[in-house]
């Protein structure tokens, strides 16, 4: 369930993203007069002006301007699809796992990534230095690899775990 949450979202926020760079590229090269009218809005004002725009039978690029900028504004439908998404996501996690949403740095988004990391590979949790391997946390040796004396070992971070 977290999975498919996980895609649906994905895929929104990308779609969400595509439109906004879609509508401001159509706004630079839109007549005079249309971009002046929409000049100097905060983004979810010029989004719901945009929504509101009257498709006139205004010939030539004005009115497909025009056109094409109120079908783009489907983007605040897609807010709200990531929003509702979010919500799950964050009902989900707290039904499977009560009480994770309340480490401190623990959100919705990770505590479904490690859910889903942890639910794909249950095998491999069976210490906590093997869960902190899972996420990519464990201090691993770093080594340039010349010889060096044991009191001088370092340790990083690895840079693997479940992404």
């Amino acid at each position: 369930m977290l999975r498919l949450f996980k895609l649906a979202k994905r895929s929104a926020i990308k779609s969400r993203a595509q439109a906004i760079n879609q509508l401001k590229s159509i706004l630079v090269s839109a007549d005079v007069d249309l971009r002046e009218s929409l000049a100097g809005l905060s983004n979810p004002r010029l989004f719901r002006r945009c929504a509101e725009l009257d498709i006139l039978q205004v010939p030539g690029p004005a009115g497909a301007a025009r056109h094409v900028l109120r079908l783009l504004a489907r983007l605040q439908h897609l807010t709200a699809e990531i929003d509702d998404l979010n919500e799950r996501i964050a009902a989900a996690v707290e039904a499977s796992t009560p009480g994770l949403l309340d480490v401190r740095g623990v959100g919705p988004d990770s505590a479904a990534a490690l859910l889903i990391s942890a639910g794909d590979n249950p095998e491999r949790l069976d210490s906590e230095a093997s869960f902190a391997a899972l996420c990519g946390t464990s201090p691993v040796e770093a080594s340039s690899g010349t010889f060096m004396p044991l009191s001088s070992h370092t340790a990083r971070v690895p840079d693997g775990g479940a992404r």
